[in-house]
Order: C-alpha cells, then sequence, then structure tokens
C-alpha cells in the first residue's frame, strides 16, 4: 500500500490519511474490516493473485453503503493483476474502469483520485455516459416523429422496437449488424424504412423463423409483447441519419435503465409530475434490495451444510416472488432478478465446491425464472416496457451467471412470459 502511495505523490497512505484494517460495522451483521479506508476518497480491498474479482463485488459494495457520512467515491477491487475502479454513485455492476497492473505506467490517469489534490481521472468504461449519448440521440428521432404529427402511441412503440433492435444486435440477439445495414440501405440504396424495418419488427414478433435466404433469416422471436403490434413508420432521411448514429453506439454498453430514461422523455412534465415518474439509481433500489433478499438467502445459502439443504434452498428459489406495485420500466425488478441470478450463482458454485462427484448429476441449469417476477403500473405503456427491461436482464444475468460458476450454461429462452400487468 505504501509504495502505491508513493507512486502517487504521498510519504506513505499514513500520511496520506488513509488507514488498513478499517472497521465497518455492517447492519445486522458482525464487524468487518475494509483493507483500506481513505475517508470520502477511497476504499480499496486487495485479494489474492488470480482471484476473480467478480465474485468479491457485493462484499465491497455493502462496504461502501455503511461507510456514511464519509463514504468514499471510488472503491477499487485488486488482486494484483488488475485494479477494478468503482464508482457507485454513476454505475453499480460494471466496473468504471478495468486498470491492468502491467499498464500502469500508461493508464495511471484512471487513478487520478489517488494524487494529493485529487485530480479528475480519465475512464475508459463509463457505461453511463455511454447510455446518455445512446439515449439522447434516439430521443431525438422521437420527437421529431411527434413534431410531424405521427402520433405519440404509435412513435412510442415503434421507437422502443429499433431500441430493442440495436440492443439486440450488439447483444447477439439479432444477427449481428442487421439492424444497422437496414439502416445502411435505406439511407444508401433509397430503400423503404416502412418496408424494410416493418419487415424486421414482424419478424421479430413472430414465432415462425424466416426461410433460408431471407434477408430476416436468423432472427429471434421476442415475444416481449412489443411486437405484438407493429406500425411501421416512413422515416426521413434526417431521423434514418439520427438512428445511424445512435446504432453507431456499443449497446452491449448501454445500461437497460435507458428504457425509463426513454418512457419518461416521452411524458409531459405535468404527467411526470402527477405520476411520480422518476429514475430510481441502482444504488437507491439496492437499499430495498439488500437487507430483503440478498442478505437473507445469502446468509441461507452459507448456513446450508449438506447437500440437501443446498438443493432444497435451490427449490425455495423457484417458488420466490417478488412484487413491484408501481413497476415503472422495470428497473426494480429488473436489479432484483439479475442480483436473484447471481444468489443461484453462489448456491450452485458451493454445490460443485463441496459435492463435485453429486453435481455432475445436478448440472448447472438456471432454474430462477422471469415468472417470479410481478410489476403492475397504471400505463399498459409501462407495462411492455417493463417487460422489454426483463428480457434484456434475462440475456445479461445469463452472460453474469456463466461466468460466475465457472461451468458451461445453458441457454435461458428469450420469451418474456405474462409476469407485468397494467392496472
Amino acid at each position: 500500500m505504501r509504495s502505491l502511495f508513493r507512486a502517487f505523490g504521498h510519504a506513505g497512505y499514513k500520511e496520506a490519511g488513509a488507514t488498513l484494517e478499517s472497521r465497518i460495522k455492517v447492519t445486522g451483521r458482525s464487524t468487518k474490516f475494509a483493507d483500506l479506508f481513505w475517508e470520502s476518497r477511497l476504499l480499496l480491498e486487495m485479494k489474492k493473485r488470480g482471484e476473480k474479482l467478480e465474485r468479491r463485488y457485493q462484499q465491497a459494495f455493502e462496504y461502501w453503503l455503511e461507510l456514511v457520512p464519509h463514504r468514499p467515491k471510488y472503491v477499487i477491487l485488486c488482486n494484483f493483476d488488475e485494479f477494478w475502479i468503482y464508482d457507485f454513485d454513476v454505475q453499480m455492476r460494471e466496473p468504471i474502469d478495468r486498470l491492468k497492473m502491467t499498464d500502469l505506467l500508461v493508464r495511471y490517469t484512471a487513478l487520478n483520485f489517488l494524487f494529493p489534490e485529487n485530480r479528475e481521472p480519465i475512464f475508459n468504461n463509463n457505461l453511463i455516459a455511454v447510455t446518455r449519448n445512446a439515449a439522447d440521440k434516439v430521443a431525438k428521432v422521437f420527437n421529431r416523429l411527434v413534431e410531424r404529427k405521427e402520433k405519440p402511441q404509435i412513435a412510442q412503440r415503434f421507437i422502443l422496437q429499433c431500441v430493442v433492435a440495436l440492443f439486440a444486435e450488439d447483444i447477439d440477439l439479432l444477427p449481428r449488424g442487421l439492424f444497422t445495414e437496414l439502416l445502411g440501405d435505406c439511407k444508401k440504396k433509397g430503400a423503404s424504412s416502412y418496408d424494410l424495418l416493418g419487415g424486421l419488427f414482424r419478424q421479430m414478433g413472430s414465432d415462425r423463423p424466416a426461410p433460408v435466404g431471407s434477408r430476416y433469416y436468423g432472427v429471434q422471436y421476442f415475444n416481449g409483447g412489443i411486437f405484438a403490434v407493429v406500425e411501421a413508420i416512413d422515416l426521413t432521411f434526417g431521423e434514418i441519419d439520427l438512428l445511424l448514429e445512435a446504432a453507431a453506439e456499443n449497446w452491449s454498453k448501454v445500461e437497460p435503465a435507458i428504457f425509463g430514461t426513454l418512457f419518461e422523455s416521452s411524458m409531459g412534465k405535468e404527467e411526470r409530475h402527477a405520476l411520480g415518474a422518476h429514475y430510481t439509481s441502482e444504488a437507491d433500489i439496492q437499499k430495498v434490495v439488500l437487507p430483503t433478499i440478498i442478505r437473507p438467502w445469502r446468509e441461507r445459502i452459507e448456513a446450508a451444510k449438506t447437500l440437501r439443504d443446498l438443493l432444497n434452498l435451490r427449490q425455495e428459489m423457484t417458488e420466490f416472488k417478488v412484487l413491484d406495485p408501481a413497476c415503472g420500466s422495470g428497473n426494480f425488478l429488473y436489479v432484483a432478478y439479475r442480483e436473484m441470478k447471481h444468489l443461484e450463482a453462489e448456491l450452485l458454485t458451493k454445490i460443485h465446491s463441496n459435492f463435485a462427484r453429486s453435481a455432475a448429476s445436478i448440472g448447472t441449469m438456471s432454474l430462477v425464472k422471469t415468472t417470479q417476477f410481478y410489476g403492475i403500473d397504471i400505463k399498459p405503456f409501462a407495462v411492455e416496457l417493463a417487460k422489454i427491461t426483463l428480457m434484456l436482464a434475462k440475456k445479461l444475468a445469463l452472460d453474469e451467471e456463466s461466468q460466475l460458476i465457472d461451468v458451461a450454461q445453458i441457454n435461458i429462452p428469450l420469451e418474456i412470459e405474462q409476469c407485468l400487468y397494467p392496472r
């Protein structure tokens, strides 16, 4: 620790004001000790070389939550090979940067906050910035559609269909680059956006595969409700340009909470105030999810000693239900679902680690489903939005879970079960 602080201009960590093995009282649990705490600036957790840092995320986040009123701006997980840097006020699950130790000399600016003068860091993975850029470009298309007198309800549905396609082509739920290719044909070849995009959306909403040779061959069935009705729109060249700019963003790095942003941007200020609609950050959502879902389940997983106990917990997970009575665009359900998938991965990891001989017959099939997560909202449009958010949560949770349990994970079907309702 001393060498790290000296490299950034301090005499040492003590002289900078940091402490090692700092006591942290975690609500409802015994006192924990953070490896290094620098008041209002940094929480640093060191792990052994080669350890998977994603498995230590929850521990670091819970420490950070408890460090009030001097909660640090940044949290670092380090395994002597990488620094994973978090700013939980900006984004949660994904580090705002990953810095290899071997790159420290050329990329030390990601740790600028370690300098005595607390310089502004330069990060390479700010997902919120990416999300804002993408949301802004798509929202401009929606606003233009409304300005030229397209019905708001039709424009809302169409723009959300575009957003799903933008996500899907970058996270391999559509043939890679298909939506962008169709837009390119509209721009360069004068093809009809009404025909090409309308055809794509109809295929995404159809359970009948497109024939070999079709432009839409390989398009999967998106049974989320948003493609149940397709009302194509003939876009102007300016609107196509805006969608091409949006498609140039890396949508695999866009936070699914963009749906909430788009939803709110399509509502008038008076209606937003009347409904109490607002964007709730994941850090705020975790203040509910952590004590009601994560900690109780984790304590039960840690306490389970026998294979029978663990299998009983796995069965209980399939019966556990979550309800959001004012679900909006589904951000709370999104967080709750992904946390349950992480807990399921922890449980499976314990089964495979402690009972390897029996684990082969148990497998790693994911049993936690979106049908266990319920939402109600006064606006049918919000319900459709929440279904899409959960569809993306399903794909992202699948990728995360397979990484966490170190074994091959089966595919989870894309269809979204009808678990959300307008009230």
